[in-house]
């Protein structure tokens, strides 16, 4: 570790020695002090190495949330491994896909999870053990979490530099194929400044953890309030009543949302009796009117809103009131530009492709190096999306670029050739464009249009079934429509665009 570094794990010991006593996890009926957190976190880090993970190993996750959980990450902060949590809403095929892209050496899988990643670790020759995680029963070819636990704890200082890698959060299929994104140490240690900064976070607030831990979100704004002292109450899965009270209950000062938590949260709360006077500032993506709805019933409240993505987190952001529909102002951390297409700066008001450097760019994307030269060509990382600057500074989101097409039902990300590549599995169906709708419960929902083969018939639920026993669920269509044909280019390919205006606002 150089003079010059700040890890993650120094965030834990700076914690325990100043915070030694206050809350830092709570879980179930699980709470930890920042103490009693770095021990933990020691005593893991001890057992992986004993159990011979080095630094760079991958350690990939299959579970819900749970206290275990953030302590993994604590440990590999410690002995520079990196965690490849993954999305536990993937079906099978992808869970494989995201193991064999990284060869983690262990998998760590919670009780719901254990049989997919029973069934897929088998054929993973990298694959030495496989644990259990979250609790519950251990069956046969898991080993018991508690069993990787050192009483002998090394506290000698292992040689991590805050440039190392940490984790890999598999994002979107661009090309059909899940990428994953590499995120360091450093990366994790400026977006908590970032969001430190923003929220005007301290050792008093509590995070109420509803998103998942393989989210962006919710280990960005988890980690950011340890970072600052604060206490973190992990939720295993999203409830909205649970959510409420332990609002109540723990003090809760903050969380993350994408639609429709806001709304199940405040039709709740309506439904019974429940203090959230607590909550000050929550961050999130949502609609205007669900949004104000929720001000209303907790005043004190500020909502954030911004920009970002895995592989830059928090690019802009900002109170919503300040510029109502904008994305913010560049944090403090990130230099952000728009170019052309021929990485030319555009003028104040004209849109163009949002561009970033910063020490919240990601290292790169795992195993791809061809995406890694395009994606950071001329020092810039190129996020793939269309916005413009006003003359206030503010940035606004105007739309994906072309070759970046996006929906994001619920704030997942789902680039539509994936879904287009396996409706085309399906034996009736010829041509495909999936394109996203608005939604009002999703913001965005999945739309796909499709022109049948000669003689063949499909009803839409029968196709849309087909989608989500292939892939996750998150990613079926919503809607499915028959055409006689897709509008094309004059080049002879399927014009997206066209088909945007066509069908675009049509349910």
């Amino acid at each position: 570790m150089g003079l010059y570094d700040f890890t993650l794990y120094d965030v834990i010991c700076r914690n325990a020695q100043i915070y030694p006593d206050q809350g830092c996890i709570v879980f179930n009926g699980t709470r930890l002090t920042h103490k009693e957190y770095k021990q933990k976190c020691d005593q893991l880090a001890a057992g992986l190495l004993r159990s011979g993970v080095q630094k760079g190993d991958r350690l990939g996750v299959v579970a819900n949330n749970s206290d275990e959980f953030m302590i993994l990450y604590g440990a590999v902060a410690k002995m520079g491994a990196i965690l490849l949590p993954v999305n536990w809403r993937f079906q099978e095929s992808e869970v494989a896909y995201v193991l064999n892209d990284c060869t983690p050496k262990f998998v760590f899988a919670g009780l719901e999870h254990q049989k997919t990643v029973s069934k897929t670790a088998s054929s993973i020759p990298s694959i030495e053990k496989c644990y259990s995680i979250g609790g519950g029963n251990v069956p046969d070819g898991f080993h018991p979490f508690s069993e990787l636990y050192s009483e002998q704890n090394n506290e000698a200082e292992i040689d991590i530099s805050a440039d190392s890698g940490f984790v890999i959060i598999h994002t979107a299929a661009v090309d059909g194929n899940l990428r994953g994104a590499l995120l360091s140490q450093a990366n994790i240690v400026c977006g908590n400044y970032a969001i430190m900064s923003q929220n005007n976070l301290g050792p008093q607030d509590c995070h109420i953890c509803i998103l998942p831990l393989f989210h962006i979100a919710g280990l960005a704004l988890s980690m950011a309030v340890m970072h600052a002292g604060g206490k973190n109450v992990i939720v295993e899965s999203f409830d909205p009543e649970l959510t409420l009270n332990l609002i109540e209950k723990e003090k809760g000062t903050t969380f993350f949302n994408f639609a429709p938590i806001l709304q199940m949260i405040m039709d709740t709360y309506e439904a019974g009796s429940y203090d959230i006077s607590s909550i000050r500032a929550l961050s999130g993506l949502d609609l205007p009117e669900n949004i104000q709805r929720f001000l209303k019933i907790a005043p004190k409240a500020k909502y954030y809103t911004g920009f970002g993505q895995t592989e830059a987190m928090g690019v802009s952001g900002g109170p919503i009131e300040e510029k109502p529909g904008s994305a913010g102002k560049p944090t403090p951390f990130a230099r952000v530009v728009l170019f052309d297409d021929y990485d030319n700066e555009v003028p104040v008001g004209s849109v163009g492709e949002i561009c970033v450097r910063s020490p919240l760019v990601f290292l790169g994307y795992w195993n791809r190096e061809e995406d890694n030269e395009y994606t950071f060509r001329n020092g810039w990382h190129h996020t793939g999306d269309m916005g413009r600057f006003d003359e206030e500074g503010f940035l606004w989101y105007v739309k994906r670029k072309a070759g970046k097409e996006l929906i994001k039902p619920g704030g997942e990300n789902v680039y539509p050739v994936e879904v287009e590549k396996v409706i085309l599995e399906h034996g009736s169906v010829v041509e495909v464009s999936v394109i996203g709708v608005p939604d009002a419960k999703w913001g965005e929902a999945i739309k796909a249009v499709c022109v049948l083969k000669y003689g063949k018939t499909v009803q839409p639920e029968e196709l849309i079934e087909f989608v989500a026993s292939k892939i996750a669920r998150y990613k079926k269509p919503h809607h499915v429509v028959f055409v006689e044909s897709l509008s094309k280019t004059p080049e002879g390919e399927i014009d997206r665009e066209q088909i945007k205006k066509n069908h675009g606002s049509k349910y």
